[in-house]
């Protein structure tokens, strides 16, 4: 009897030499050049570590300095769902998918009128995914336009939490007080400060300022993150020809100096913090001044810091899922299914933005559901095949023979119900059944499979004391 093997496809771009290349050239960016550290507690800490610190804001750092946050940067971080369960643990090869953060706009399930996003967007994105075993983890999906400012992420943090168990990935982008109030929140959950760094359940995604700038509130978040130990995203969005070189080689070395430049100030705060690299580089569209989200560029980067990442040791967030398309049409289809094919073939640990239309600018329901549909499609795509006398079924082909079928031996009978793939929505009938049924296109059949699992679905609720201790760090009533 011969060993049983899974043969399962990846996709690679570099070999070690360029590797190699990239990495030296970021590297030359961040001693020759440096970047701007708009922070002067930050500044100190760099230049006690071995960093060159002149009187202005340059900060230089020298390889070595690199080289040391690598090795103490934490490796092996698991990410635990509200119930204290672990759901996402990061290594080479390990890949997630989720939902993105914070958009203006929600193509209304129900009218399809495109509307500003509400509180309730965020909540029925979180009830959706939590109904959708093909998502991972859930970010907002929605930027509420009519809550104060300091109350806006506690407020979206809530509504996630309340509709989902599964991990979640926040933004910050108010003051150092409201990150508190929503870190206070997360521990919470968690049982307290303690038990929250032995079991974080929830990431932050910490934007700065490219190129090369990072702006005192980025640095206070990373710092505070650092501190507590919070799994930190920290990654510069850099479009080619505005905030980076032109080219794509260029604006990359550009990508990977900056998130290391993260990851040296994380560790020099705080050695051995959970940290997350990657980056997001895509060509700028000259013709509309837009960040086109379905770029072949935007792929291409994917493949790039994924296999740095493994380089690395370090975990890797990228994106899949999204679109340029305004609602859930042929082109959101095509974008979609590119875009997470080629990010779960590269290794990309978490893979977020599914669901997105509109070059980040909108999201609905049934989106969330078509990008459900084609991670549903990569998952079985990347589990690939057994290959084993079992499977390989010789006996079988030579006991059925020539001439004859399959359908009724007893193996197929045997494995039929574990090979079998299933789409959420696809039309797989016949072309009068799918007549008969109203000749409704993939986009409504989404909804509408969007609005059964709202309306069937409940998540588990929150403790009712923890609940109402929530809500008041949210400053819901």
């Amino acid at each position: 009897m011969s060993a049983s093997e899974i043969w399962r496809p990846s996709l690679t771009l570099m070999g070690p030499a360029q590797i190699e290349r990239l990495h030296t050239a970021a590297m030359a960016i961040l001693e020759q050049t440096g970047l701007n550290v708009h922070h002067a507690g930050m500044r100190r800490r760099l230049a006690a570590a071995g960093a060159r610190v002149g009187d202005e804001l340059r900060v230089r750092i020298p390889p070595a300095l690199v080289e040391q946050a690598l090795r103490t940067a934490r490796k092996d971080v698991v990410i635990y769902d509200r119930l204290g369960r672990p759901a996402m643990s990061f290594g080479p090869h390990k890949i997630y998918f989720g939902t993105g953060s914070d958009l203006v706009f929600t193509r209304d399930l129900e009218t399809g009128e495109r509307r500003p996003s509400t509180l309730d967007d965020a909540g029925r994105a979180a009830r959706l995914c939590d109904a959708l075993p093909e998502m991972d983890f859930v970010m907002s999906m929605a930027l509420p336009r009519n809550i104060r400012a300091d109350d806006v992420e506690p407020q979206q943090y809530y509504y996630q939490i309340a509709n989902t168990t599964k991990p979640v990935i926040m933004t910050s982008f108010s003051g150092l007080e409201t990150f508190e109030r929503m870190h206070a929140m997360a521990c919470a959950i968690a049982g307290g400060d303690a038990a929250f760094r032995r079991r974080p359940n929830y990431i932050m995604y910490g934007q700065f300022v490219s190129p090369l700038q990072h702006d005192p509130l980025a640095v206070d978040r990373l710092i505070f993150c650092a501190d507590h130990e919070i799994p930190l995203i920290y990654i510069p969005t850099i479009m080619p020809g505005a905030s980076g070189p032109i080219t794509l080689a260029g604006s990359l070395a550009l990508a990977v100096a900056e998130s290391l430049a993260g990851l040296v100030m994380q560790q020099v705060q705080h050695p051995g913090a959970p940290f997350i690299f990657g980056a997001c580089v895509s060509q700028l569209d000259m013709r509309t001044m837009l960040f086109p989200y379905g770029s072949p560029e935007w792929r291409l980067n994917d493949l790039v810091m994924a296999e740095l990442s493994r380089h690395y040791g370090l975990p890797v967030f990228g994106t899949g899922g999204a679109t340029d398309a305004k609602q859930a049409d042929a082109q959101a289809g095509a974008e979609y299914a590119s875009s997470l094919l080629v990010a779960a073939l590269a290794g990309t640990n978490l893979i977020h933005d599914v669901g997105y239309l509109d070059s980040g600018l909108t999201g609905s329901l049934e989106s969330i559901v078509l990008g459900a549909e084609q991670v549903r499609w990569v998952k079985r795509f990347l589990a690939g095949f057994e290959v084993s006398d079992e499977t390989l079924a010789l006996s079988v082909t030579d006991e059925v023979g020539p001439g004859k079928q399959f359908l009724d031996h007893a193996h197929t009978l045997q494995h039929l119900r574990k090979i079998l793939w299933l789409p959420l929505v696809s039309d797989r009938g016949g072309y009068d059944a799918w007549a008969a049924g109203g000749m409704k296109d993939y986009a409504t059949r989404a909804g509408e499979e969007a609005a059964r699992l709202l309306a069937a679905h409940q998540p588990t609720p929150l403790d009712p004391n923890l609940d109402g201790q929530l809500r008041e760090l949210a400053n819901l009533g």
